[in-house]
């Protein structure tokens, strides 16, 4: 990274696509991304000191948040840059913030939400500025519309969950809703439970003498030195050109895309990737190789529209939808929710 920093700013004229956008474009003035920081930072202190504190994240907490991000954009942003594949700091977040402020659920949740999808956020960004760059899209035209896009997003997803939790009776309680009901809302329990496991519990009951998983810090020291032995043999038989191909990181970190809550969605998960990134691509190589990306975003495009589409056609007239197996709530896994521990009595459930 440090000799990559270095070649950018001895090259004065980048390459052609640089080039290019200079001389037909007005680059994005530093002060306009200085100025949304300010607003942006402004509107975060205050939702965390503001509201009676209610999010329970303090002033310093913020502060740590963004230096965390600031510091983890630029080496997790390289590792995306060639591998597509972004690094979580979700767990890292949670971790420290459980340590350093225990008990508070919402302060774990708020932290993780600044310390880690700000990055996240911040990637994505420079991902789309990067295929403007390419597309020949002026960048301040690109500046604008991804502002103009963010507040509408934001607003939108805002307005809509305010309206659900207003509007829909027992919302999210699996216990108390209606059989069928499709407001399960798995993701946010995974959201939930981690703000449980990590800021009512803490780190600190779990992952040191006073907990039961002090091993678990062995594995920060693993993945420390994991990729030195590859590094190493890499340097020692530089013929063997597939010693560098292996990322440590990158498979540490592959199965952190796979969706959550049930098992269902691993199983399509892990078919996709297979059949289409694996037997395609060997079959069709080279044409795969231009129409891969296309493909991917069109996948995303149209489970998004297909979803608006179903919503607003079918089940917002009541319409009931094919009834084929993994569409409904049941992952086909009846004792997942089943307690492990020695002699608790849960009605369907064994007691072991």
């Amino acid at each position: 990274m440090w000799k990559k920093a270095k070649t950018v700013t001895k090259d004065k004229y980048g390459d052609v696509h640089s080039r290019l956008m200079k001389k037909n474009y007005q680059s994005v003035p530093q002060w306009w991304f200085i100025v949304v920081l300010v607003i942006s930072f402004a509107f975060a202190l205050y939702a965390c000191e503001g509201f009676d504190k209610q999010l329970q994240l303090p002033w310093w907490g913020l502060i740590l948040a963004c230096a965390i991000a600031l510091f983890f954009t630029l080496p997790i942003g390289v590792i995306q840059a060639t591998t597509n594949q972004q690094m979580g700091l979700n767990v890292i977040t949670e971790l420290i913030i459980g340590y350093l402020y225990p008990g508070k659920p919402l302060a774990n949740v708020a932290f993780k939400t600044y310390g880690y999808i700000s990055m996240s956020q911040a990637l994505y960004f420079v991902g789309d500025f990067k295929l403007g760059h390419y597309m020949k899209i002026p960048p301040r035209s690109m500046f604008i519309v991804q502002l103009v896009a963010t507040v509408v997003a934001s607003t939108v997803c805002f307005g809509t969950t305010w309206w659900l939790i207003t509007s829909v009776e027992n919302i999210c309680n699996v216990d108390l809703l209606p059989v069928g009901s499709p407001w399960t809302c798995p993701g946010d329990e995974v959201f939930y439970n981690a703000s449980i496991i990590w800021g009512v519990i803490g780190p600190g009951r779990m992952f040191t003498k006073e907990g039961i998983y002090p091993g678990m810090n062995w594995f920060f020291l693993i993945g420390l030195l994991a990729p030195v032995p590859f590094w190493y043999l890499s340097k020692k038989f530089p013929e063997k050109k597939w010693l560098k191909q292996i990322h440590v990181p990158l498979i540490f970190s592959a199965v952190s895309a796979m969706p959550q809550a049930k098992a269902v969605h691993y199983w399509s998960w892990a078919i996709v990737g297979v059949v289409f990134n694996y037997y395609i691509f060997r079959r069709f190589k080279t044409w795969w190789a231009r129409h891969n990306y296309i493909l991917s975003a069109a996948l995303d495009a149209g489970t998004a529209i297909m979803g608006v589409l179903i919503f607003f056609a079918l089940q917002n007239n009541d319409i009931s939808l094919p009834d084929w197996w993994g569409l409904e709530n049941s992952d086909h896994c009846p004792l997942a929710h089943c307690p492990l521990a020695k002699g608790v009595v849960v009605e369907g459930c064994p007691v072991f």
